[in-house]
């Protein structure tokens, strides 16, 4: 499934003026070809937290071959080429994003943005009423965007030995709408 609502609506769209890296992209579910570059990129992206979290994130030693061949990933793409992922679970009455990542070089270009912008698509059409997610407290970034992106910070916990932080964001049906209360 193709979702470019988010690369080509301009009230939406993480675009810069005329940023060239949003001109062709997409976002599909991911396929066995896309597997060795699904953990190149978690490996990349997550390798700068090691010395921060003191061990490897979670993410980095999941596996990823199970979570392609049950649907879970989605990938952003130009061409053939995977720039981002997205772990997409329903759970209840949520989407849970169990990873959401884009390659280094790919990185502040808004591509986080599209991802989550799927993400929500998707729970809309599966008639689920939020999204749901967690990351590491050492994982400072991380936060602050859940936060610009609307998510509440609903609980703190430790779990197989990482501090995690639990998000929700609430989604309005009607129109699209996100229910940032």
């Amino acid at each position: 499934m193709t979702d470019k609502k988010y690369v080509d609506d301009p009230i939406h769209s993480p675009r810069r003026g005329d940023d060239p890296w949003h001109g062709d992209v997409h976002v599909e579910i991911a396929t066995q070809d896309d597997a060795d570059r699904i953990r190149d990129i978690v490996i990349a992206a997550y390798s700068k937290y090691v010395p921060r979290i003191g061990r490897r994130p979670a993410p980095m030693d999941a596996d990823y071959d199970a979570m392609v061949t049950c649907g879970k990933i989605h990938v952003l793409k130009r061409e053939q080429n995977v720039l981002g992922l997205i772990v997409i679970t329903p759970q209840d009455d949520a989407l849970m994003v169990g990873n959401l990542c884009v390659a280094p070089e790919a990185q502040g270009k808004g591509f986080g943005r599209v991802l989550m912008g799927h993400a929500e698509t998707m729970a809309r059409s599966m008639n689920l009423t939020a999204i749901t997610l967690f990351t590491n407290e050492k994982m400072h970034e991380n936060i602050g965007l859940y936060v610009k992106l609307g998510f509440v910070v609903t609980g703190r916990r430790t779990e197989h030995g990482f501090e995690r932080v639990y998000f929700r964001k609430a989604l309005d049906h009607a129109a699209g709408v996100t229910d940032r209360a």
